[in-house]
């Protein structure tokens, strides 16, 4: 993240699964490396929210932006914008980026069904428009995103910029682990999949032989996934199993999700962890984007982001150059 940020892009801490405690040191630790300003990602349903949002208004000289996928709670997004901080909750269903800004809500990052993780069934191509003709705010594109093309085409839409998740993933400084590193290298479309089987949710992962088991597990493996990631969940951020269950049930107030799949869906970055982080492919998952199947390289945050600017200008130039759509007679 601090690489991505000494590179020009504004990066974000990922901390949907830490402690409270943890994102403080976290936040210290990035301020120490950088003096660039920064995001924070996290989740309203998750253990500590309260709290997660004091720490991050504390920081709000350097911390400037903060993103979330669900729950957004009115009042925090209120006591976030009364300090400065811009609100960006990622979405991928128009009736989302609606709900957002009626939340009042800075900016929406649009997600289409082509990204990585948790994500819908419209593309961006589809998604993206939509959004930017329902909604008054400036709208970020993502799903798909990896290159100067893509922000050139997100910028001719209507979009302010594009958001990257597994493009910064595949970079010579991100903290993935060198076995999952080369899982996405090696990987092309056909290797990514788009299941419910995880949590019942449509989640965008690497095919693993971890992945094909859960093609054919059936509802007591559900259970039995969700109790022991609920158990890691418990381990790592130290809720208690009441504040696992209420975040669990605050998940299931955004669908008919049972209770084992909420629980799978609440701690889902705990499966992404021992895989991308600890690099145990056996029995976590490698959440991506399908753009991973065209990328086979690993630069570096500030090679990628002066590429992605330089080819933008050229395409946008070229553009704005003497090019005309031609029309039929």
């Amino acid at each position: 993240m601090v690489a991505s940020s000494e590179a020009g892009a504004f990066g974000f801490l990922a901390a949907a699964v830490m402690t409270p405690a943890e994102i403080a040191s976290k936040i210290a630790a990035v301020r120490a490396a950088t003096s660039r300003p920064f995001g924070v990602n996290f989740h309203m349903f998750q253990p500590g929210a309260a709290e997660i949002v004091d720490l991050i208004i504390a920081n709000r000289d350097q911390v400037r932006a903060v993103s979330f996928g669900r729950g957004p709670n009115a009042a925090a997004i209120t006591r976030f914008r009364n300090a400065g901080i811009l609100c960006i909750p990622t979405v991928g269903a128009l009736k989302h980026a609606v709900k957002m800004q009626a939340l009042g809500v800075d900016m929406i990052t649009v997600q289409g069904g082509e990204g990585g993780g948790h994500t819908g069934s419209v593309p961006t191509t589809i998604l993206l428009p939509q959004v930017l003709d329902a909604v008054r705010i400036p709208v970020i594109a993502a799903g798909g995103m990896a290159d100067g093309r893509a922000l050139a085409a997100a910028l001719a839409y209507g979009a302010v910029g594009i958001a990257m998740g597994t493009r910064f993933l595949m970079t010579r400084e991100s903290p993935v682990a060198e076995a999952a590193k080369r899982c996405y290298l090696k990987a092309d479309t056909d290797d990514i999949v788009l299941t419910t089987k995880l949590d019942g949710l449509p989640h965008r992962m690497l095919r693993t032989r971890f992945v094909d088991r859960l093609a054919v597990s059936g509802r007591l493996s559900m259970w039995m996934r969700a109790f022991e990631c609920a158990r890691d969940m418990k381990y790592q951020t130290g809720a208690s199993w009441p504040e696992l269950i209420r975040s669990a049930n605050a998940m299931r107030t955004h669908g008919a999700a049972t209770l084992p799949q909420a629980l799978l869906a609440a701690a889902a970055p705990m499966l992404i962890r021992r895989a991308v982080i600890d690099g145990d492919a056996e029995t976590g998952i490698m959440a991506t984007g399908l753009v991973a199947g065209r990328l086979a390289d690993l630069p570096t945050c500030r090679d990628l982001v002066d590429g992605i600017i330089a080819d933008a200008n050229t395409r946008l130039a070229a553009l704005a150059g003497g090019a005309s759509v031609a029309s039929a007679a």
